[in-house]
């Protein structure tokens, strides 16, 4: 393919698409270029499809280069290494709109790269790359039901802003990446600072105007540069065994589906799907693949049927009921702080830990090295499915799940100046049917309060169910395992009784149109206030006015910048004797504020007067407690702040007569002092007979 080149506006900044230059042996290559933002997008796909399995295989990864910011990494081996979580976020965004638009029947693999190779930050490298895979894969000969289009909406001072930039970013109170095809809605994304639902519509209709711009750009370029998409082998199940099967099968398999114990459900289907083997297998003896594929089409008939057509569903709840919901607080004594969220046969324990600045992740990805000083993770454990097999690390979808409770309790945490703490919580699926990621966030917000987080307003979330059927549809609220698997949306919405703080929708269709959005944000708005409402709020109204006391005590300070060095001391020396002498931890920012954490507040209060001493100027008539340091005929010097001596005479020594410095002080008591002189050139005049006859004095008064 000879070079191409490509230009269009979009979202107000020129955006170009390169082809025909790099990448000769993918099946589909662009290099796209956004603003300063350069993203190179591939797909490719095996010759040959891969044999048993039942599933398509498709990967879509996020490479994050370094060099894309003048950066060398910060890892051990000066190499990027497996994708961090901002990189593992960018490709399960790009992932989620583009997989239902494959055939599902087609098994060849297919892997989907994109390369930032130059981030300018106020273009947006994920909806970059984004477009650039849409594009890459369109004018491939990999089959796709495109086109499609994304982009990036904010909402900075009240109006709605398309691909917002760095600076605005600072004001934006919507975060929503949004993917649409020409006429309907592919994937919504968003974190946001309790939005209302009309505004969020309004963000989403607003961003879907310039995508429809996009896709008219992307189908001129299909039409000119496009490959016929390869011709593959449809995987159809044979009509006359699925008609024998559901002949013999489907009252089993209704009888089996109809229960709201998931695991008397899979032990009945267990049941059905042993006698359909032994009554089948060797009719197909070639088929025994083909046979489960008619059973779950088999299961997929029931349920579909029974809600379009009885508005039934699979454990008898009406179409718009919440399942059995509870809350409880403070399960675990030596934690900070837990809560745990059960909504039927869903169950998740949050666990929050309060740490100190030091506690603070450090993030090395595309953007300025920063802390994070709030993480979520959520782990989902084999055995919370029901299934024997051992512990892996982190996937995907567990680190996916994570980040949507953090985006939707980050916009109700406190400002680390109100609360100085770093804020650890971990959910942890005891028992999963469905929705464990929105139960995560009920289930923290019951721990951050547990733990006297001084939240906005308490978060829940809650997820809406699809069934579609040519023209026809239906929702429903709170959809457990089987309606997510067998349906066609995983409407996920996380918020306050004010307004929407995240947003997650997962589609099997090939589009939501208003209609069903708007339904689907108003039963979940309904659904989040009556847990709040009726579930939560009965458990905990409010966070605790006292922290665990197992949780470190916090205080903290603001100091002149100048200063900084004083309280460091050279080598550190200074600091780490406070750090020792006090059992505290202390930590400096740059802007001169300062953290003092410990278990015991007698710790924290004695570093921070040193630290106070330190910094402050002594004033005649303060009083001090310092230690002597030297011994000479005329007096001892005392040490009042590190660095800091003034010398108390022996005539101030004491109130009566003192003939040797030795018979009142040794080098290393600690004694009270009087500042009584500071002379022109800084030296320092003590006094324990004034100290001790000031603190005789204010005894008397008390």
């Amino acid at each position: 393919m000879s070079y191409r080149e490509f230009r269009t506006t979009f979202a107000g900044r020129e955006l170009v698409v390169e082809t025909g230059k790099m990448c000769a042996l993918s099946n589909g290559s662009c290099l796209v270029r956004y603003g300063e933002t350069v993203v190179l997008a591939n797909i490719t796909m095996s010759q040959k499809p891969r044999e048993g399995i039942d599933f398509f295989p498709l990967s879509v990864d996020f490479e994050e280069k370094l060099y894309s910011v003048g950066r060398i990494p910060g890892s051990f081996m000066r190499r990027e290494g497996r994708p961090g979580q901002s990189g593992v976020l960018s490709g399960r965004v790009v992932d989620r709109p583009m997989r239902p638009l494959f055939p599902k029947d087609m098994r060849n693999d297919v892997a989907i790269v994109m390369t930032v190779m130059s981030v300018d930050p106020d273009c947006d490298p994920t909806i970059t790359g984004m477009l650039g895979a849409i594009i890459a894969t369109s004018i491939s000969d990999v089959p796709f039901n495109g086109p499609i289009g994304g982009i990036s909406v904010g909402l900075v001072d009240d109006e709605i802003v398309l691909m917002p930039g760095a600076e605005q970013q600072e004001r934006n109170k919507l975060d929503l990446t949004l993917v649409c095809s020409r006429e309907k809605i592919v994937m919504i994304e968003a974190g946001a600072k309790e939005v209302p639902e009309d505004i969020m519509l309004k963000a989403i209709r607003t961003g879907h105007d310039e995508i429809i711009k996009f896709i008219d750009f992307l189908e001129d370029i299909v039409k000119e540069i496009g490959k016929p998409k390869y011709d593959f082998q449809h995987i159809d199940v044979d009509h006359d065994m699925y008609d024998a099967i559901s002949e013999f099968a489907i009252e089993k398999v209704r009888y089996a589906l109809d229960t709201d114990d998931k695991t008397e459900r899979d032990a009945r289907l267990a049941v059905v799907y042993s006698e359909v083997h032994e009554q089948f297998d060797e009719t197909y003896p070639e088929g025994k693949a083909m046979i489960e594929e008619c059973l779950y089409k088999l299961q997929k008939f029931v349920v579909r049927r029974w809600l379009l057509d009885d508005g039934k569903r699979v454990d008898g709840r009406g179409i718009d009921e919440i399942r059995p919901l509870s809350a409880e607080v403070s399960l675990l004594p030596r934690t900070h702080g837990s809560g745990m969220f059960t909504r039927g046969q869903t169950q998740v324990l949050s666990i929050v830990t309060l740490g100190t600045m030091k506690d603070a992740q450090l993030i090395d990805a595309l953007e300025p090295v920063w802390e994070k000083k709030y993480m979520h993770q959520y782990n989902m454990p084999p055995y919370s499915t029901g299934e024997a097999r051992g512990i892996r690390s982190s996937s995907r979808r567990e680190i996916g799940h994570g980040a949507l409770a953090e985006r939707a309790l980050e916009p109700v945490l406190p400002s680390i100046e109100d609360f100085p703490y770093v804020i650890r919580v971990v959910s942890e699926v005891l028992s999963s049917n469905g929705s464990t990621s929105q139960a995560s966030i009920c289930g923290s917000t019951l721990a951050l309060m547990d733990a006297g987080v001084p939240i906005k307003a308490p978060v829940a979330g809650i997820s809406c169910g699809l069934i579609t059927e040519g023209d026809r549809w239906m929702t429903m609220v709170d959809i457990q395992g089987l309606e997510d698997f067998f349906g066609d949306m995983d409407f996920k919405v996380g918020g306050t009784k004010n307004g929407i703080t995240a947003i997650q929708v997962d589609i099997k269709v090939d589009g939501l149109t208003y209609e069903i959005v708007a339904e689907a944000f108003e039963k979940c708005r309904k659904g989040r206030i009556h847990i709040i409402d009726d579930i939560m709020t009965p458990v905990i109204a409010e966070p605790r006015k006292e922290l665990s006391k197992y949780a470190p005590k916090m205080k903290t300070m603001t100091i002149d910048v100048d200063k900084i060095k004083d309280v460091i001391g050279k080598g550190g020396k200074v600091v780490q004797k406070i750090v020792a002498e006090c059992g505290v931890t202390v930590d400096i920012e740059e802007d001169g504020t300062i953290y003092i954490a410990g278990i015991e507040m007698e710790g924290i209060e004695k570093a921070y007067n040193i630290i106070k001493t330190i910094v402050e100027d002594p004033t005649i008539g303060a009083i001090y407690k310092g230690v002597v340091t030297r011994i000479m005929n005329f007096g001892a010097f005392v040490e009042i702040a590190p660095g800091k001596e003034g010398l108390v005479r022996v005539a101030k020594l004491d109130s009566k007569y003192v003939e040797k410095v030795e018979d009142v002080v040794s080098v290393g008591d600690e004694i009270l002092v009087m500042v009584t002189e500071i002379d022109d050139q800084g030296r320092i005049n003590l006094s324990r007979k004034d100290a001790l006859a000031k603190m005789k004095e204010k005894a008397k008064q008390q």
